[in-house]
């Protein structure tokens, strides 16, 4: 058995039982948790034993700990007891200013999460100018789909100007969890060249200096690090600027090679997206990990792996080539950040991330989101429509070089359009809800036909009696669903990890750093708070070994990546500590808790995944925030979790 005092500084308890007893006389646990089965995060079996928490810090460890001094006893017998589960790339950093508690990642027992990722952040506050320029909704408007009003909102709470300042601004908020902050590019370039010249020029050799000192001094104030993006349908929503993409897809070589250097100098992580329209180009910048050709190592975040439906090997490429950098020749620390779920994307018409990357459904998604007339005048556009089903169809018509390619696994394009896998939820036509959109394509045709009972119901006979025009391809079928309901028909696709057939072997890939969620992101698009537990859930199915190995990868791991003092449950360590139900874990299925829900925060509709029961407590630094699936007074009310800063 360990003890630690209230400063945290341990002592080795040698003492017989009767001076043991007088010792704790000294002390009163706030908490005592018993005869939990304890995955403490360093990867070693669990083990059944008592975990002690007094005044925000874990206390003692051991088996059979007085109870005595306890003013709160818990029962764990036959829970799980691990360290607070770590988020490793949200973008939350627009709810935390009008909800510091953070509430859908403290209901999955995530007590740390990481934001200003993708090269969008808040860091250098709301950066409007006289010019009526908006950066940080013209940036995250569509790479992160979140409706301009909602970021508006984000945006209007800001209240300080530099680096310096928002980090200091989170000790005077009730936050929740713990959060940690990456120096975002594209917010850094429009912060030294100004948001024109960010996207339409190098910068000059003054303003490289700029950019390195505010990245320097932000590494001094405890940053994680900077991230870029090279995803290519990442772009900016405001006029004149909406055919362009985010600053830091501006920036060459020359100048991430020289905000690398910065980076090595504090040991600070590179987080970014790898450049896939150019994949040469992606792994020439990736090589900027080695120790063996820039003299010291760069530690490199890249998102994302995971077995992607269209390119199911394409992840394996990259985990591959993270390997070699990683070994002795190259002496790199390259690894992809991994999902530890189904990639689940749902659609609203053509708003979707997924269809920023074809010209044509891109030119509607740039239109405002009010913007009905305009939709509608652009589908009836006949030169629009030819470059529709041209996009549509790229790639899978057969018998040309892109179709060659699709079928190697190596597609121009990653978007899903085989109607097969694209499913209803949220129909116009109630009857469609859980079908693929394949199978009411078929009942159409044969409605056309002349076979009047395959409308199955009045609604859908309208529906099939508006066309007059017979649909022949898929393209023409999504065309007469965007042209006849816009917004409002709701469906989904699994774009990766279908079934998690292969999610275990990514998330334990030697070259992988599970922890991915996107957590606050794509507002309507995406739910994948619950990407930790789902984690749990598969190595689970292994065994506790294995379970073991996945909390450390959930917690400790992380954190020494990213040079934060959390994750453990060591003693002395902030009291972050998750219980959880494994019986209840075994039995969930994720896909049957996403939900589509109104949040008041955002005046807005939200996808979340509120799994019931799996996580029965949350506490961070020692105060109890979840019990039972309820949030606690304590969250919202007192300042808990803090500003973690890089070591």
């Amino acid at each position: 058995m360990q003890l630690v005092d209230s400063d945290g500084q341990n002592e080795q308890n040698e003492e017989n039982e009767r001076d043991w007893q007088e010792k704790v006389d000294d002390f009163s646990w706030d908490v005592l948790f018993r005869n939990a089965t304890v995955f403490d995060g360093s990867g070693e079996l669990p083990r059944r034993m008592d975990i002690a928490v007094r005044r925000g810090r874990i206390a003692a460890k051991g088996t059979a700990l007085p109870e005595g001094p306890a003013r709160r006893t818990v029962d764990a017998s036959g829970q799980w007891l691990m360290p607070g589960l770590l988020d490793i790339h949200t973008h939350l950093d627009l709810e935390v200013d009008l909800d510091p508690r953070l509430p859908e990642v403290v209901r999955h027992g995530t007590t740390t999460v990481l934001f200003g990722n993708c090269s969008l952040g808040t860091c250098f506050g709301h950066q409007r100018d006289d010019s009526g320029q908006d950066p940080i909704v013209d940036c995250f408007t569509r790479v992160e789909n979140i409706p301009k009003p909602v970021l508006r909102k984000c945006v209007d709470a800001i209240s300080w100007s530099d680096t310096g300042g928002y980090m200091d601004h989170f000790a005077d908020m009730p936050l929740g969890p713990n959060v940690g902050a990456f120096v975002p590019h594209s917010m850094l370039r429009v912060e030294v060249m100004g948001m024109e010249a960010a996207i339409s020029r190098d910068p000059t050799e003054q303003e490289y200096q700029e950019m390195e000192a505010i990245l320097g001094r932000a590494m001094e104030q405890g940053y994680l690090g900077l991230s870029t993006d090279g995803l290519p349908f990442h772009y900016l929503s405001n006029e004149p600027h909406t055919d362009k993409r985010i600053p830091t897809q501006f920036a060459g070589f020359k100048e991430l090679r020289r905000l690398m250097k910065v980076l090595r100098k504090h040991n600070r992580v590179w987080q970014t997206t790898p450049i896939i329209e150019n994949r040469a180009t992606a792994l020439l910048y990736f090589t900027l990990t080695s120790g063996r050709l820039f003299k010291k190592t760069l530690k490199v975040s890249a998102l994302s792996a995971m077995e992607l439906v269209l390119a199911p090997r394409a992840t394996k490429a990259f985990l591959g080539f993270a390997k070699l950098m990683n070994s002795w020749l190259f002496k790199g620390s390259l690894h992809f950040q991994a999902l530890g779920t189904n990639f689940r994307v749902w659609s609203d018409g053509i708003v979707s991330p997924l269809y920023e990357e074809l010209p044509s459904t891109a030119q509607l998604i740039a239109l405002e989101y009010d913007d009905v007339e305009g939709r509608h005048a652009l589908m009836h556009d006949p030169q629009w429509v030819e470059q529709f089903r041209r996009d549509w169809m790229h790639g899978r018509t057969g018998g040309d070089w892109a179709s060659f390619k699709a079928r190697m696994g190596m597609p121009d394009h990653l978007v899903i359009r085989d109607l097969h896998r694209l499913v209803f939820d949220g129909a116009p036509v109630s009857d469609w809800d859980g079908e693929s959109f394949d199978k009411v394509h078929e009942r159409l045709l044969r409605f056309m036909d002349g076979d009047s009972a395959q409308a199955r119901s009045d609604a859908e006979r309208e529906a099939f009696a508006s066309l007059t025009k017979r649909p022949e391809t898929d393209a023409d079928f999504m065309l007469f669903l965007m042209r006849r309901y816009d917004k409002s028909f709701r469906y989904w696709a699994d774009v990766s990890n279908i079934d998690n057939r292969a999610t275990m072997d990514y998330l334990m890939h030697p070259q992988a750093l599970p922890g991915f969620n996107d957590s606050g992101a794509h507002l309507t698009n995406m739910a994948f708070f619950d990407g930790n537990l789902m984690s749990l859930k598969l190595a689970q199915q292994q065994g506790d070994a294995m379970v073991s190995k996945m909390v450390k990868r959930l917690t400790r791991e992380p954190a020494e990546f990213f040079n934060i003092d959390v994750g453990t449950l060591d003693l002395g360590a902030q009291a972050d500590i998750v219980l959880i139900d494994p019986e209840v874990l075994r039995g969930w299925d994720c896909n049957d808790t996403r939900e589509y829900v109104f949040r008041d925060l955002f005046g807005h509709h939200q996808m979340v995944n509120r799994p019931p029961a799996i996580v029965k407590e949350v506490m961070i630094r020692g105060q109890l925030v979840w019990e039972e699936g309820e949030f606690t007074q304590a969250l919202g009310e007192q300042t808990l979790g803090r500003a973690l800063r890089a070591a």
